[in-house]
């Protein structure tokens, strides 16, 4: 089993099998953050990224990778995504709602609790929870090292976990594909938080993290757009938490 040794901590990831293709989810440990726009984001930060407000979660897992083409096919029986050649590629070219069914097929097969991040889970992770050294992108202030975007790519994505990993031991938290989130898209609120959820209601979809076509400022980790439930595009996909 893969053992990452983080600042002094053992970190163990629980490894899943599902029709012969394995993945890795990371422990996360709980803790209080600030979500938004946070001073290392400087003048790139959007005005949806404010206001700041502080955060607490508990714990929760959330995946050492992207969802790859290899683990969708092994639930799904298909590859819907645009750049094929390599399963070890994200899957992309997926619907918010596609990524419900297939979590659901998932949890049949292996009876567990999968499900999409929060949003609120995905920026914390992305920043490396409690281990947070204050980086710009997911584990570095240089997006290059980090990050599949518009000048590394080659405009095409890339076998997941190639980069360089945050704090936490995630890959490609920043760049490669957009990741959709679990919450409808709503305004911040300078209130402080525990464990949100986002929304009651609303019809667009969060997702996070940047992605191949893309500059450096949207593989922030404080970046947020928001999409079309229904909507499907070759530079968008997913992380499973639970």
């Amino acid at each position: 089993m893969l053992i990452n040794i983080l600042l002094g901590k053992v970190v163990i990831p629980e490894t899943f099998t599902v029709n012969g293709v394995s993945f890795k989810m990371m422990p996360v440990e709980g803790g209080t953050f600030t979500m938004g726009a946070t001073p290392e984001q400087g003048s790139d930060a959007l005005s949806n990224e404010n206001p700041t407000h502080k955060v607490t979660l508990s714990n929760f897992s959330i995946g050492q990778t992207e969802v790859t083409q290899a683990l969708w096919q092994a639930v799904m029986g298909n590859n819907p995504s645009r750049f094929t050649g390599d399963l070890q590629r994200p899957v992309e070219y997926v619907t918010w709602y596609q990524c419900q069914t297939f979590i659901t097929k998932l949890n049949q097969l292996t009876g567990k609790n999968f499900r999409l991040p929060t949003e609120a889970e995905w920026e914390y992770a992305a920043r490396g929870g409690n281990k947070s050294r204050g980086y710009k992108y997911s584990g570095s202030n240089t997006c290059r090292e980090v990050a599949w975007y518009s000048v590394t790519s080659n405009a095409v994505t890339h076998p997941v976990g190639t980069k360089a990993p945050n704090e936490l031991g995630l890959y490609d938290m920043s760049g490669n594909v957009w990741e959709w989130c679990q919450d409808f898209y709503g305004s911040y609120s300078a209130e402080r938080q525990t464990d949100p959820v986002g929304p009651f209601d609303g019809y667009y979809h969060i997702y996070r993290g940047g992605s191949l076509d893309l500059e450096p400022t949207y593989c922030r980790v404080s970046c947020r757009y928001y999409q079309d439930p229904s909507d499907v595009s070759d530079n968008l996909g997913l992380r499973l938490a639970k």
